[in-house]
């Protein structure tokens, strides 16, 4: 793992190069803004992010795409992000996203939309789906404007259904400029409904997500293989 997370900073730093504590929910959402801009996850509109990996033993591509739409929820502006994972060539998982950045530059989640489709297209499930503000939802920080190591937080919640919880483990640093300088985070993610899972994720800096992979509880893995604006 630790291989794969520095070939992963490398690859993610040069992309980037050649493309030029705890926190809780509030009940009174002003000072938000839909200009997403946090540098470990940028969401400019427009642009697309394709993943490759595997999940559940099948070959995984899954492509995000920042949309110019925005919509209010619980009184913040929040921009629209669609997500859909392909497995086999097939649409399978059909998302989207809500994400809207405080005044202090932290990105916050403020709901998803989400469709589980069967090899003939038709969805089998919505589990998962919440809207903050609606039925006891209630939104949460996705990333920090400077994340340290130690920081942790509630990402989401709605009760029984939907209650991801984050850590900053690790910061990296690479030479550049005469300056030693912080690059990427790695987080650890887990929620108390799946108490036998963990992931990781790694963000580099002026780009967002890079990296995705299951250490604890399933096999599902994830890198980012092209960024298009």
């Amino acid at each position: 793992m630790q291989k794969l997370l520095i070939a992963a900073i490398a690859v993610a730093v040069t992309a980037a190069a050649s493309s030029a504590g705890s926190t809780g929910a509030t009940s009174l959402h002003t000072g938000f803004n839909a200009h997403v801009d946090n540098p470990w996850f940028p969401l400019l509109p427009g642009t697309r992010y394709l993943y490759r990996g595997v999940k559940d033993g099948l070959a995984s591509r899954d492509v995000v795409t920042v949309t110019h739409r925005v919509r209010s929820i619980d009184g913040a502006p929040c921009i629209t992000v669609h997500d859909r994972l392909y497995l086999r060539g097939r649409l399978r998982e059909r998302t989207t996203d809500w994400y809207s950045q405080d005044s202090r530059g932290n990105v916050w989640y403020f709901g998803e939309q989400t469709a589980e489709l069967d090899t003939h297209g038709r969805v089998t499930s919505t589990e998962g789906t919440w809207t903050a503000g609606i039925d006891g939802a209630r939104p949460g920080i996705y990333i920090p404007a400077n994340p340290q190591v130690g920081q942790s937080g509630r990402q989401e919640f709605y009760k029984g259904h939907a209650d991801d919880h984050f850590k900053v483990i690790g910061r990296f640093s690479t030479l550049g400029g005469g300056r030693h300088r912080a690059n990427a985070v790695l987080t650890e993610e887990w929620t108390p409904l799946e108490p036998g899972t963990l992931d990781h994720k790694l963000y580099v800096r002026g780009i967002g997500t890079v990296l995705e992979h299951t250490e604890r509880g399933g096999d599902e893995h994830a890198e980012l293989i092209a960024v298009t604006r």
